[in-house]
C-alpha cells in the first residue's frame, strides 16, 4: 500500500470513540437538527459539510452542551458514556481535556484583554495542575509546535497583535493543550489565505498523526470548503436543513454522490463564463507608479520613539478596460485592499498617478468629484457589516440616488430601486425589510444592487464571495458575470480564492509585500507562473491548474 493510500485508509472498525444516535436539537418550535446519526472511530478524520444553516455548528456545539435554551434529544455518547446524562460539573471536566473545539473566528473566541500565552497557560493549569511558569513554558512549546515563529515573544502578544493565521494557530495550540481525544474543528480555515490554509491543514494532519500514536485523537471537521475535505478527511457526512442526507468514504462521495443535494454541492464550483474583451475597448482606470505609505513608530534613543514610514503599496501599475475584470491576488497584508482604496481615491498616495477615463483623479473638484464617486463603486467582503441594520432595504439601496440624483422624486427613486433589485434577483417585497432578515447571499445581492443603482462604470469587489457557501458563491459569480456583460462594466476583483479569480478575471495581478510581482492574462499566469510566489499560491490553492 502506498503512503498516500495508507494515510487515507480509515482506522479499523470497532467501538466508536464518539457517536450520535438520532440527535435532535430544537430552539422552541424551530428544529435545527433532526434525526442525525454519526460515529467516529479513534484516530479517524470525518468532515461534516453543508451550507450555512444546515445544522453543522449546532451539531458540534451540542456535543459540548454549549447550546443555551436548546432542547436536545437522542443520544450523544463519548467513550461509551452518555453525555446528555452528565452533570454540568462533569461536562466541564470533559471540555478541553477530552473534547476540544477550534472555533471559526479566533478573534471573537480569544479574549482581547489577555495575551495568548495567558489564555493557553490557563487551560494547562486548569487541567494539568502545573505552576504558572511551567504552564507558560508549555504554552510557548505549543505555539512553536503549531509553526509560530519566535514563540517566546508571541506568548506575550495580545490577539489583535497577531495575524489571522497566527490567531488560528494559537486557537489550535489552546485546543490541543490538554491532548484531547476528540477535536471539533469548526471552519478552521475560513477567510484564511490559501498558503496559510494549506499550512493549517498540514499542521492538523501532523498533530493528528502524532496524537494517534498516543491516544488516537479523532477529528470532526466542519466546513463548506470541498477542497479541504478532499485533502483532509477520510469520511464525509453531508447535512441539509438539519438532516444528514448522505455519508461515506471521501472518494465514494466525491466520485459518485447519490443524493441530489450532494450532487448540487459538488457541482457548485466556479465556472468560467466571462467573454473576451474587445481590443478597441477603452481604458477606464489607469494607475502608474502608485505608492501608499503609512506612518509607524520605530524605537529610538533611550526608550523614545521616532516616526517612520511603512510602504503598504510600492510602485503599482494597473489598468482596467471597459468590460474587463482585473483580478488582484495575494496573502493578507500584501496590499490588495490598500491599492483598491487608492484606486477609488479614498486612500492618499505618496507617489504615482491614477486616471479615470484619461483624467487624473486629483483634478476632480466639487460636483465633478461627486459624479466621479457615482462612476466608481465598491462592494465589500462582509455585507452584514456594510449594510446599516437600522435602515430598510429601500433606504439602503436608494441612499446613493438621494445624494447623486437629487432631481428624482420619491416615486422615481423607488422605481429605480425596484428595477435594480429585480436585476439582482430580488423583488419589491424586500423594500421594507431589514438586512438581518436575509441570508448571506441575499445580503450580498443587496450590496451589489446598492452599487449598481448609480449605473457606475467601475466596480471594486473586495472579497465579495469569501464568506459564502459554494452554491451561493456560484450564484453571486453568475450574477456578476451577467451584469458585466449587460452593462459592459469594469471590475477590480480582489480575492484570495484563486478558483474564483480563474473563473472571473481576464487579467490577474499578484501582490506580495506591497509590490506587484507578476501580472498578465489569467490563463497564462495560472498555466505558466513565472514568479516563485505565484507558483506557491497556485500550488497551495489549485495544484497549479486553472478551473475549466
Amino acid at each position: 500500500m502506498s503512503a498516500a493510500a495508507s494515510e487515507r485508509a480509515a482506522p479499523a472498525a470497532g467501538t466508536p470513540l464518539f457517536s450520535l444516535e438520532r440527535l435532535r436539537v430544537a430552539f422552541g418550535d424551530t428544529v435545527a437538527v433532526n434525526d442525525v446519526t454519526l460515529s467516529i472511530a479513534r484516530g479517524e478524520r470525518v468532515a461534516l459539510v453543508g451550507e450555512s444553516g444546515s445544522g453543522k455548528t449546532v451539531t458540534a456545539l451540542s456535543v459540548l452542551r454549549l447550546l443555551a435554551d436548546a432542547q436536545v434529544g437522542g443520544s450523544i455518547r463519548f467513550n461509551g458514556e452518555d453525555l446528555l446524562a452528565k452533570s454540568e460539573r462533569e461536562m466541564r471536566g470533559l471540555r478541553g481535556n477530552d473534547i476540544a473545539m477550534i472555533f471559526q473566528e479566533p478573534m471573537t473566541a480569544l479574549n482581547p484583554l489577555f495575551t495568548v500565552g495567558e489564555q493557553i497557560a490557563e487551560t494547562i493549569m486548569l487541567h494539568d495542575g502545573l505552576t504558572k511558569p511551567q504552564a507558560y513554558r508549555q504554552a510557548a512549546a505549543l505555539l512553536a509546535r503549531t509553526g509560530i515563529t519566535d514563540p517566546e515573544r508571541r506568548v506575550a502578544s495580545y490577539p489583535h497583535q497577531l495575524s489571522g493565521g497566527q490567531r488560528q494557530r494559537a486557537m489550535i495550540a489552546m485546543a490541543l493543550a490538554c491532548r484531547p481525544q476528540l477535536l471539533l474543528a469548526d471552519e478552521p480555515t475560513t477567510a484564511l489565505d490559501v498558503t496559510i490554509r494549506a499550512q493549517i491543514v498540514d499542521l492538523l494532519l501532523e498533530l493528528q498523526r502524532d496524537e494517534a500514536q498516543k491516544r488516537g485523537m479523532a477529528v470532526l471537521l466542519i466546513t463548506h470548503d470541498l477542497n479541504l475535505v478532499r485533502r483532509f478527511a477520510q469520511r464525509v457526512a453531508v447535512m441539509e436543513r438539519g438532516v444528514l442526507v448522505e455519508s461515506g468514504p471521501v472518494e465514494t462521495i466525491f466520485e459518485s454522490p447519490q443524493h441530489p443535494y450532494t450532487q448540487r454541492l459538488l457541482n457548485s464550483r466556479p465556472e468560467r463564463t466571462v467573454v473576451p474583451v474587445l481590443p478597441i475597448s477603452p481604458v477606464l482606470l489607469d494607475a502608474r507608479g502608485v505608492c501608499v505609505d503609512f506612518p509607524t513608530r520605530l524605537p529610538g534613543f533611550r526608550g523614545w520613539f521616532r516616526t517612520g514610514r511603512f510602504r503598504a503599496v510600492d510602485d503599482a501599475n494597473v489598468s482596467v478596460r471597459q468590460g474587463e475584470t482585473l483580478g488582484i491576488v495575494g496573502e493578507s497584508g500584501s496590499g490588495k485592499s490598500t491599492l483598491a482604496m487608492a484606486l477609488l481615491g479614498l486612500q492618499r498616495t505618496a507617489h504615482g498617478e491614477i486616471e479615470f477615463q484619461g483624467r487624473s483623479l486629483a483634478s476632480y473638484r466639487g460636483r465633478e468629484q461627486t459624479e466621479l464617486r457615482s462612476n466608481m463603486q465598491v462592494v465589500f467582503q462582509d455585507p452584514f457589516s456594510s449594510l446599516s441594520p437600522r435602515h430598510t432595504i429601500e433606504r439602503i439601496v436608494g441612499e446613493g440616488l438621494a445624494l447623486h440624483r437629487p432631481q428624482l422624486d420619491a416615486k422615481a427613486r423607488r422605481d429605480k430601486v425596484v428595477a435594480v433589485l429585480r436585476e439582482v434577483g430580488l423583488d419589491r417585497t424586500v423594500l421594507y425589510r431589514y438586512p438581518h432578515e436575509f441570508s448571506g447571499g441575499q445580503r450580498q445581492r443587496i450590496a451589489i444592487a446598492r452599487s449598481l443603482v448609480l449605473e457606475p462604470r467601475i466596480l471594486i469587489l473586495d472579497e465579495p464571495t469569501s464568506a459564502l457557501d459554494v452554491s451561493i458563491q456560484q450564484q453571486v459569480l453568475k450574477l456578476l458575470a451577467g451584469l458585466q456583460r449587460k452593462y459592459n462594466l469594469g471590475y477590480v476583483f480582489i480575492s484570495h480564492d484563486l478558483e474564483v479569480i480563474g473563473a472571473m478575471a481576464h487579467r490577474v495581478v499578484v501582490m506580495q509585500n506591497g509590490a506587484i510581482v507578476e501580472t498578465g492574462e489569467v490563463g497564462k499566469i495560472f498555466a505558466e507562473p513565472a514568479h516563485p510566489y505565484t507558483r506557491k499560491l497556485l500550488q497551495a490553492a489549485l495544484g497549479g491548474h486553472i478551473p475549466q
